[in-house]
């Protein structure tokens, strides 16, 4: 390209470039990286070595680096752009979650497949269509690129992201930026862009009480000893109120953006059976993106079929609590505790283990930075603004860049929507609106540029 870069321009190359790019997307979609499975690790390798070798493509000056001999890959580069231009960091990862059982999927989790618009397959969308993302982009400018991007491409994203701070620390002077992109979210709907401007934290325990040193025959000591499963059982009761607000003292909320979530797609997108009540008060954003919450993903206790008449001694629980913005983990874990020691009901024993931590975000979303993306999506998306929106997910990596960068712009961009069903069976990437996550993009950076 010569001269300067109009929207018309970048729509054409693109869509020349589009066969290309989704071939790319699905090369590195068949990478089994699957970073929580050792057996497959060489596969994360892999996958690093693929990433790589697309953005050397591209002319940007890439290496592989880990915090230390064995630890996870991450991909780091640069291509510069004209003297004085801005610079700007984009982040995504290449590491994908376990595809777990195979029979809930309509397709292989490991073989892309189109059916109605969308492309099935384990990290179609999460997060390697992040990675493509910032391909595309360099792609359509070729040698005329606007900006100085530099790269850094996780490989730990899906398993905590532990040597993040290591290598941020590390190689700082490397990823140094203006502004930083990070494509690891969503939109609001199909045909509705969003910037991500807040996230929830995560606490994760594991709660064990035991009430026996051994088991014992229910008939003979039933209604005078208590079983550990009922006393777990009144412990996580005590958690909520009859309405299921959290009763957790001492946890922050927030309010939400003015954002309009009509039932009947809370209700298609949760899938809700018919009936079922929504727990909590207050509007459905604040529920879902500036209030905590907590929920029991785990429990260790015998199983139904085959279970005798014996009152168990031990049981245990996994709690994850989302934390709100403007609380910390630590607070957060310290309020748990001490309600779960206030209540333990008839003298158990409780033991409470830190599974992991993860802070919360909240993104001031004003300034130059931000104008130009905001410019960029609505161009994308034919005129449709983007919304300014929460998640009710973590992503605590996010808190980690704007510590590293506090003078940089962090936005947070990605592909999925309300239907991509990331991290479960048949995840997908909605075609057409991928087309417009790239025409953004490569938007962005030009009008950064300005």
């Amino acid at each position: 390209m010569t001269g300067p870069v109009t929207t018309a321009d970048l729509r054409t190359r693109l869509a020349g470039l589009l066969p290309g790019v989704r071939s790319d997307l699905e090369a590195l979609v068949r990478i089994q990286s699957v970073s929580a499975d050792p057996a497959r690790l060489d596969q994360v390798e892999e996958s690093a070595r693929a990433t790589a070798a697309l953005f050397a493509a591209e002319g940007v000056d890439v290496e592989i680096v880990r915090a230390y001999d064995g630890a996870p890959p991450a991909v780091i580069g640069e291509k510069k752009g004209p003297e004085g231009a801005p610079t700007v960091l984009l982040y995504a990862h290449h590491d994908v979650q376990p595809e777990n059982d195979h029979a809930e999927w309509d397709s292989p989790p490991w073989e892309p497949t189109e059916r109605n618009g969308r492309l099935y397959a384990r990290g179609a969308a999460d997060d390697k269509a992040g990675v493509i993302t910032h391909v595309a982009a360099l792609r359509a400018f070729g040698d005329d690129l606007p900006v100085t991007v530099k790269l850094f491409i996780e490989g730990e994203e899906e398993v905590g992201s532990d040597t993040l701070p290591e290598l941020l620390k590390a190689y700082q002077d490397r990823l140094a930026a203006d502004v930083i992109v990070i494509a690891d979210s969503g939109n609001w709907d199909i045909g509705v862009p969003a910037l991500t401007t807040s996230l929830r934290g995560l606490v994760r325990v594991d709660v064990e009480v035991r009430t026996l040193t051994h088991a014992v025959h229910s008939g003979m000591w039933g209604g005078l000893a208590p079983d550990a499963l009922i006393t777990l059982s009144r412990l996580i009761a005590s958690l909520h109120d009859d309405r299921g607000n959290l009763v957790v003292e001492g946890l922050h909320s927030g309010p939400a953006a003015d954002v309009d979530y009509p039932e009947e797609r809370l209700r298609a997108e949760s899938g809700a059976i018919p009936g079922l009540e929504w727990i909590g008060e207050g509007s459905a954003v604040e529920r879902l993106w500036t209030k905590p919450a907590l929920s029991i993903t785990g429990l260790d206790a015998p199983k139904v079929d085959g279970a005798s008449n014996t009152l168990v001694p031990s049981a245990r629980a996994k709690i994850s609590m989302r934390i709100a913005p403007g609380d910390t983990a630590e607070n957060a874990l310290a309020c748990l505790t001490r309600h779960l020691e206030a209540h333990v009901p008839w003298g158990a024993e409780l033991t409470v283990t830190v599974v992991d931590t993860g802070e919360a975000t909240q993104i001031e979303a004003t300034g130059p930075a931000y104008d130009a993306a905001r410019a960029a999506f609505a161009e994308a998306w034919d005129g449709t603004a983007p919304v300014d929106m929460g998640v009710g997910g973590s992503i605590p990596f996010i808190a980690e860049f704007l510590e590293t960068f506090p003078d940089a712009s962090v936005l947070v961009t990605g592909v999925e929507d309300p239907d991509t069903r990331a991290h479960g069976a048949n995840e997908g990437l909605h075609l057409a609106e991928f087309e417009k996550v790239l025409l953004a993009e490569a938007l962005l950076l030009r009008n950064l540029a300005g």
